[in-house]
């Protein structure tokens, strides 16, 4: 797979156009994947800010048209980070967000400034 994993920080970037949006070109964004651990994080922050989740559901799918499942593998390589992102404050979802960016060998792209430390197998772009 020829893919490229937006991390929840870049899903909601592009929904509210927010600064650094505009690197997630539709051509990148073709091609781009999510964990359904992140499209629950989206969703849920949407669904907060009153839209119905029906709604959310479908500007979610609007942006992101490849969610792809948190498997057992994902599981334990989100776990196993704990140790070199603890000191970047990462969070559940972005563990799980790395795990499928190191499944598929493929970049992925954050909002998260906290990531930019952070040494792993595969490239991180950091929008903003």
């Amino acid at each position: 797979m020829n893919s490229t994993v937006l991390d929840a920080s870049a899903v909601m970037a592009v929904l509210n156009q927010e600064p650094g949006f505009e690197k997630l070109t539709p051509n990148l964004l073709s091609n781009a994947c999510c964990s359904s651990v992140n499209m629950a994080e989206v969703l849920g922050k949407l669904v907060e800010r009153g839209i119905q989740p029906d709604d959310a559901w479908d500007d979610v799918i609007a942006v992101v048209h490849q969610i792809l499942p948190f498997n057992i593998e994902h599981a334990k390589t989100a776990g196993r980070l704990i140790a070199q992102t603890r000191a970047s404050g990462l969070s559940l979802g972005d563990r799980s967000c790395l795990a499928l960016a190191l499944d598929l060998n493929a970049p992925v792209y954050t909002a998260d400034r906290s990531w930019k430390n952070l040494k792993l197998a595969v490239p991180i772009h950091i929008i903003r």
